[in-house]
């Protein structure tokens, strides 16, 4: 696999690569592979800790340890009524891309509070890059909870049968990026 680290620190004006650096520079910085997993059902929990939200994880192999994971996740969530509702995205075991440590805040990738008794639905979009250091299978999800009523993923919190209440889909990608 080629790296930057084997191209030269600088360049000039003029300055002609060798045939060996140019296919290090043509190896440098490539997607060398994208896993993607689409989740169009949807997904309830009444869960006042954070769990998986079945169907939305990726799992990719690195082929180095120096490789970074791009993941890129987009959703829609609703309520079911006066809550917060969270969000963390997970690698394997590990929570990553969180916030800070502060008190008894909770640590998450992201969060929405509904009040006022309004049933809305957010969208949301996340993009982490990821250094996991690893050529093991990694799996990277996101996992949710709501404080108090029930959480939906893929749709509304007022499910009638309306064109105002979509479905949506959900889905996470994960791309290995050479180092």
């Amino acid at each position: 696999m080629a790296t930057p680290t084997t191209l030269p620190s600088t360049f000039t004006a003029g300055q002609v690569l060798t045939a060996a650096e140019m296919n290090n520079l043509r190896g440098a910085f490539r997607i060398l592979q994208v896993v993607s997993t689409n989740k169009s059902d949807t997904f309830t929990t009444t869960s006042t800790t954070f769990t998986d939200i079945t169907g939305l994880s990726a799992s990719i192999t690195p082929s180095a340890t120096s490789s970074k994971i791009l993941a890129i996740v987009s959703f829609s969530a609703s309520v079911s009524a006066d809550i917060a509702i969270m969000f963390r995205l997970m690698r394997d075991t590990t929570a990553i891309n969180i916030g800070d440590a502060a008190g008894s805040r909770t640590r998450a990738s992201a969060s929405m509070i509904f009040n006022d008794s309004i049933i809305q639905q957010g969208t949301y979009n996340w993009q982490f890059l990821d250094s996991p250091a690893t050529t093991s299978a990694t799996t990277y999800k996101v996992q949710m909870f709501v404080n108090t009523g029930t959480g939906y993923i893929n749709r509304t919190g007022l499910d009638n049968d309306a064109a105002t209440r979509p479905r949506t889909a959900a889905n996470i990608t994960v791309m290995e990026i050479s180092a």
